[in-house]
């Protein structure tokens, strides 16, 4: 029998198996949305405790601690580190989700599994770009955005052919992301160090740089002009989109029956068609024309159709031609809205030596606003209703969108090593501005 390992997985076959981080944590996010409800009743769940599985769990603030730690490891002990790792833990976690029978076993599995998801994000991301080719980075990062579409399409439609079974469905669902992450898992120890950073660490060796401590990182990352317009920039296109992305991946299917009155099952199958949109301008627009079109336009396009979409639901209320026409809009946009363009230029606008770090803090920062919005947000939706909480999600598409056009970088067609070159200099430069 070979070893594990034993066989390289190159090109393809390795964007694919690091993309499926993000089908693993949108998975993780739709399974739990799409059994919230049957959770409440089994568990008798009140409006506290569903907010902490959402605010703890893989969508909040369970993966940001987990993309803080795995960011950091990331950089200083490699990108195939995690890839050792976290899956592991992950495992471990939506195991315990699937065989929960009381809130405490619910709420510890899906923290771990929260914690395991968000360490292995910025890996993928940081992974693939360095691996890709430059003209053709987008259309490889694309895949992760792909298989972060995938997910939620696959587990929504497992969700309405395994809903006869009620919670026992559910739990098949988590045991299901148990094997795709085994599998995943097996293929990546074959994966090589990306020579990106296998050769920063070589050179840091060269200067004498090998010990570069913690602190020296974290004050370059936000004393340095060029960082803290690529922090403004992504935290402020991801934050704010995800904000209402992210309340959407947990409560959608919960707002459905609750607000429109669908069932569980029509519920779903409006999620199915969302997110196999997705999967498709995911394809055709963002990595078919990522590296050749102007990424600003691309992105404006669709914060503008995400924005239309949250318009109609808020002020035409939930019949079946907003509904439909709600799904299309989103749907479609997701696909080269800002998840996409921020796995993009998170890789691109930092230098390699602390990129996955960056990815990390941002990813934190990010989930941990989403982590209070969504403990707060079934209180407003109880107290204030659901056009209340609306007209904030369309603030945060407003300022998301602003921010988008005002800041995206040009970038098509560049290696790496040329935007650092661009936007830092040398790294003796990069010092002197230190100094």
């Amino acid at each position: 029998m070979a070893k594990i390992g034993s066989k390289k997985t190159t090109g393809w076959k390795a964007t694919i198996s690091v993309a499926m981080a993000n089908y693993i944590e949108a998975g993780s996010i739709i399974a739990a949305a799409s059994s919230l409800s049957m959770w409440e009743a089994y568990l008798h769940l009140d409006s506290i405790m569903v907010g902490l599985l959402s605010a703890l769990s893989a969508n909040a603030f369970g993966a940001a601690v987990g993309a803080l730690f795995g960011g950091y490891l990331c950089d200083k002990y490699g990108r195939k580190f995690i890839y050792t790792y976290d899956l592991l833990l992950y495992m471990a976690g939506v195991l315990l989700i699937a065989l929960s029978v009381n809130f405490p076993m619910l709420l510890i599995g899906t923290i771990i599994t929260g914690i395991a998801v968000g360490a292995g994000v910025p890996a993928s991301w940081t992974y693939i770009a360095e691996e890709a080719p430059a003209d053709k980075r987008a259309a490889h990062v694309g895949m992760a955005q792909l298989a972060w579409s995938t997910g939620p399409a696959i587990t929504f439609l497992l969700a309405v052919l395994l809903a006869p079974l009620g919670l026992l469905g559910s739990r098949i669902i988590f045991l299901h992301l148990l094997v795709i992450a085994f599998i995943t898992w097996y293929i990546r120890q074959g994966l090589s160090e990306s020579a990106i950073w296998k050769e920063g660490k070589e050179r840091e060796a060269k200067e004498g740089a090998l010990n570069t401590k913690n602190k020296g990182v974290l004050k370059e990352l936000f004393s340095l002009k060029p960082n803290r317009e690529a922090l403004f920039l992504l935290i402020g296109i991801y934050l704010f989109w995800n904000l209402t992305a992210g309340a959407m991946g947990y409560f959608m299917p919960y707002i459905y029956q609750n607000v429109g009155g669908l069932t569980g099952t029509q519920a779903n199958l409006l999620q199915v068609l969302l997110w196999s949109l997705t999967v498709a301008t995911t394809y055709f627009v963002f990595m078919k024309l990522g590296d050749k079109f102007s990424r600003r336009s691309l992105f404006g396009i669709g914060a503008v159709m995400g924005i239309a979409a949250w318009l109609i639901l808020t002020f035409t209320g939930m019949n079946w031609f907003s509904l439909f026409a709600f799904v299309i809009l989103w749907g479609s946009a997701a696909g080269f809205g800002a998840q996409a363009f921020y796995g993009l230029w998170a890789s691109e606008l930092f230098p390699t030596r602390y990129r996955a770090g960056a990815q990390g803090i941002m990813f934190f920062l990010v989930r941990f606003g989403i982590a209070i919005w969504s403990f707060v947000l079934p209180t407003v939706m109880n107290t204030l209703g659901f056009k209340a909480a609306g007209i904030v999600m369309l603030i945060f598409l407003a300022v998301h969108c602003v921010i988008g056009l005002l800041l995206a970088p040009n970038t098509n067609g560049k290696t790496l090593e040329q935007i650092e070159e661009e936007r830092f200099g040398t790294s003796k430069a990069v010092q002197g501005k230190l100094g």
